[in-house]
């Protein structure tokens, strides 16, 4: 019953060798299987593997990471591999897909991945080698927050390569690292959003001495806190998917434990989501207050709208506001939805550089000053 309109039309296959067990193989084993009717008509065919852990541990057929090599009249020849999309760091259901949307997903994700980490490097050495644009808490944050998004993006674009030596220690140390860094990046994300809310809601009376000491401690010891908690329960709980055997292929390192994902990441991604979520529309809310006070029958109104939107854009991008598609990513929708958590969020780093390097005017000028000569250049009197 698992393929709900296909039949089996060849013979099944199956190879082992005694008190070894077969992974991580540089090069996929060719199978050749010979077709017990001709496929006359030229249908549809699907490499397939037996999932054990199908149907409440009964089997099925299961085709995520076989891939269709050749295929005839008579005969198709098979191998299968395992891709990894961005959205298994947060697939709620954790299961497979489909190996066409696993191929699109997962081209996406590096795609964005590795354009992420670039203009992130970028926006660092921007703030980093200009001393102005980093004077202010707001700019510290923000460094603190690309940091840790650009260690993300590094960390799951080197963990298939990191997994394939099939070394245990080293696969636990980069699932740490994968949930360390994914932690730490939401933490930042959770304390822009209260920087937002005191800077522009709150306002007077609020001085917090050693204000980014205290955002450090928390951005980067709360993840290493609960990283911890894991590792003395049991380190075990991390590892790579091809040792289980609902996913034989996969080639990843991370949580292999459900009630651990759930707890340490989901609830906790859930959490700073809400907040964030809540500091967004407060702020949005303020900013709208402020500006309908001072500019009342004001005739660049559209212009204000605009610079409304740009300014809610532009928060919705730096709290981690698009990674709430996850938790929608269930049913009939869940591809859909995977694919604009893939898109959105793989992009985070890129918006970020959009919205406050590229569209910053101070950043602009900073660089002009600079970086730039002849008629694009600026003195630092200007």
């Amino acid at each position: 019953d698992s393929l709900k309109e296909e039949r089996l039309n060849t013979y099944v296959v199956s190879a082992s060798i005694e008190n070894t067990s077969i992974q991580n193989l540089n090069e996929p084993v060719t199978i050749i299987l010979q077709h017990i009717d001709q496929n006359m008509g030229n249908a549809a065919v699907h490499c397939v593997f037996w999932d054990f852990q199908k149907n409440n541990g009964l089997g099925g057929w299961n085709t995520s990471g076989c891939e269709m090599e050749y295929t005839d009249m008579n005969y198709t020849i098979c191998f299968c591999n395992h891709l990894t999309h961005f959205g298994v760091l947060l697939d709620l259901s954790r299961t497979e897909i489909d190996i066409t949307h696993d191929r699109v997903l997962t081209l996406i994700s590096y795609a964005g991945c590795g354009a992420s980490s670039v203009f992130l490097g970028i926006t660092l050495v921007t703030y980093l080698a200009l001393e102005k644009l980093r004077r202010d808490n707001p700019s510290k944050i923000l460094l603190n927050l690309c940091a840790a998004l650009l260690m993300l993006n590094m960390v799951f674009l080197a963990n298939p390569w990191l997994s394939s030596f099939n070394q245990l220690g080293l696969c636990i140390t980069v699932s740490v690292l994968l949930h360390y860094f994914l932690l730490a990046a939401f933490t930042w994300m959770c304390l822009e959003s209260v920087h937002f809310y005191l800077a522009l809601v709150k306002v007077f009376n609020v001085y917090v001495p050693k204000y980014i000491l205290k955002c450090c401690i928390a951005g980067w010891g709360i993840p290493a806190v609960v990283i911890i908690i894991v590792l003395v329960i049991n380190k075990d709980f991390y590892g790579n998917g091809s040792h289980s055997e609902s996913s034989p292929f996969s080639n990843f390192c991370w949580i292999q434990e459900n009630i651990v994902f759930y707890i340490s990441v989901v609830a906790y991604v859930f959490l700073t989501f809400l907040t964030n979520t809540a500091m967004f529309i407060t702020v949005l809310l303020q900013i709208h207050s402020v500006k309908s006070r001072t500019q009342k029958r004001s005739r660049f109104w559209k212009w204000g709208f605009l610079q409304d939107l740009k300014s809610a854009f532009s928060l919705m991008f730096l709290l981690g506001l698009t990674w709430g598609f996850v938790f929608f990513a269930w049913g009939a929708v869940r591809i859909s939805f995977l694919y604009l958590f893939s898109i959105f969020n793989t992009l985070q780093g890129f918006f970020i550089f959009v919205f406050h390097c590229l569209m910053k005017e101070e950043v602009v000028k900073q660089c002009r000053v600079h970086f730039c000569w002849r008629r694009f250049h600026l003195s630092n009197y200007s």
